[in-house]
């Protein structure tokens, strides 16, 4: 770290006298820490990204469809997988870049209860807003599957918050204030959506509306409940109401 130094005087009336130097962060050697402290973490969005934007997408799930959606195997090796890219990689850079501990900086330990709470709460709104705009469900069994319930409800919340809300959001935040850092985050949740999307013919402007506000929804629950609980309470009840319950 670069630093300026200045010299005092131990008697200010002589300069004669025995000085010492007094040292203090050049405001140079703080944006040059502050930089490479950040460049970690975009080589991380980009990898993330385009490994499961274009890796994922187009290579991946066309091999895991050979194995039958509707399949425990198929369920069990998406959330492998989902694990491995998404949760794995993030406590691997705060463990070990970061040197932090990856639970508490994800807000995983603190105001667990408020969190559950909090997420308990929205996803009971949620549920009877879709009522009201869906009318009363008739789920089908066939939308029952260990993918739809493991996958895409149980444990969706967990695989997706851990990087978004726990992670990515909380690291903009810090170089760019929250409402920016909500901004940036929800636009790169709604992106890394768009080629599953587009590949299974599901792009619409409905899909891209609702997703991009939930987004901004859950980075609020995040900021004021003061637990990582909140979003992924929510978005797992979210996803089975909607995948499972109205089947949407």
């Amino acid at each position: 770290m670069e630093k300026h130094c200045r010299k005092i005087y131990s008697d200010e009336t002589s300069k004669d006298s025995k000085t010492s130097e007094v040292c203090k962060p050049g405001k140079m050697g703080t944006m040059r820490e502050s930089r490479d402290r950040f460049f970690p973490f975009i080589i991380y969005l980009i990898l993330f990204h385009a490994f499961w934007m274009g890796g994922y997408v187009f290579y991946i799930y066309p091999w895991m469809q050979s194995l039958g959606d509707m399949t425990l195997r198929y369920a069990l090796v998406n959330i492998a997988i989902r694990l491995l890219v998404w949760v794995l990689p993030v406590f691997i850079y705060l463990r070990f870049i970061d040197r932090v501990d990856p639970l508490e900086y994800l807000k995983l330990k603190q105001n667990w209860k408020q969190g559950i709470i909090l997420g308990l709460v929205l996803s009971i709104l949620i549920f009877f807003g879709s009522l009201l705009r869906y009318g009363v469900p008739q789920p089908g069994r066939s939308i029952f599957t260990w993918n739809s319930f493991l996958s895409t409800s149980v444990l969706i919340g967990f695989i997706e918050e851990i990087p978004y809300r726990g992670f990515i959001l909380q690291k903009f935040e810090q170089r760019a204030g929250f409402w920016m850092a909500n901004l940036i985050t929800s636009l790169l949740f709604l992106c890394i959506h768009l080629p599953g999307w587009i590949s299974l013919h599901l792009l619409t402007v409905n899909n891209v509306i609702s997703v991009f506000i939930f987004a901004v929804v859950m980075a609020i629950l995040f900021k004021y409940g003061k637990s990582l609980w909140g979003p992924i309470i929510a978005h797992s009840l979210n996803d089975f109401i909607s995948v499972v319950i109205f089947r949407l």
